[in-house]
């Protein structure tokens, strides 16, 4: 997989893609990440690639030309890729969502900058425009870092475990061991509390299930506490709208 961002600070983003996991997969020839300095495409001589906005008001706004060039410049030739705007505008991220980027053969992450993008960004490039949350950043690059890190990390290979993914929140842990014989029909859900050594701690001490060697009721006991605690925490994602995409995208 190849993944494109095009920024005005790739120094910012240069050294998390660098790192740990990120970092590991492109050593290992999973992933190949770049960032492509927006300014690189600027032909004013000061390297300019925002302006005032028609009709006043407040902040600047990024130019066209330079991100139409850049697109055009790293674009290249897949088919199976997807050109992303990062904005609070955009569709929010999900789960599903991201197993989608995943199964792509290529990624481009537009990220902007200042007050917003001339909207005949939107309307020449027709990206899919994406949003990592209901706030908003100064820049688009830790939208970027965000999106692209939940992205490797469900390439085949790159977490080794094949299972690792499966039982984290926003997944499905087989739909809580069907709901745990009916009770409910999950959509997305919360991870279940985990626990590692010591067994006791400050007078806390770890489910006696867990450590009853019964792989069986470790199973089940996980799906309760998976199910509770998105009740408790995001019973919106119990309503549904998560898992059907997340689903369909994992079995491409």
């Amino acid at each position: 997989m190849q993944i494109d961002v095009l920024t005005l600070f790739p120094e910012a983003c240069e050294p998390f893609f660098s790192t740990s996991i990120l970092g590991r997969a492109q050593a290992a020839g999973l992933v190949t990440i770049r960032c492509c300095n927006i300014r690189d495409f600027a032909k004013d001589p000061h390297r300019k690639v925002d302006d005032r906005p028609f009709g006043g008001g407040p902040g600047m706004v990024m130019m066209c030309q330079p991100i139409f060039d850049a697109v055009e410049a790293i674009g290249g030739e897949a088919n199976n890729q997807a050109l992303l705007l990062l904005t609070p505008q955009g569709e929010r991220l999900t789960q599903g969502m991201v197993a989608e980027f995943a199964a792509r053969d290529r990624l481009l992450l537009i990220a902007g900058h200042y007050e917003g993008f001339d909207e005949r960004i939107r309307l020449g490039l027709s990206p899919r425009e994406v949003s990592v949350g209901d706030f908003v950043l100064s820049g688009g690059e830790a939208a970027a870092m965000v999106i692209v890190d939940a992205v490797v990390r469900l390439i085949p290979g790159v977490l080794g475990d094949a299972d690792s993914t499966i039982e984290e929140s926003f997944t499905m842990m087989d739909r809580a061991e069907k709901a745990v014989e009916s009770s409910d029909t999950p959509t997305a859900l919360l991870e279940y509390p985990q626990f590692t050594r010591p067994r006791e701690f400050k007078g806390m001490e770890v489910p006696p299930v867990l450590v009853s060697g019964d792989h069986e009721k470790i199973k089940r006991w996980r799906a309760e506490q998976a199910l509770q605690r998105t009740r408790t925490r995001r019973p919106d994602l119990l309503a549904g709208g998560m898992s059907e995409d997340y689903d369909e995208a994992r079995r491409k």
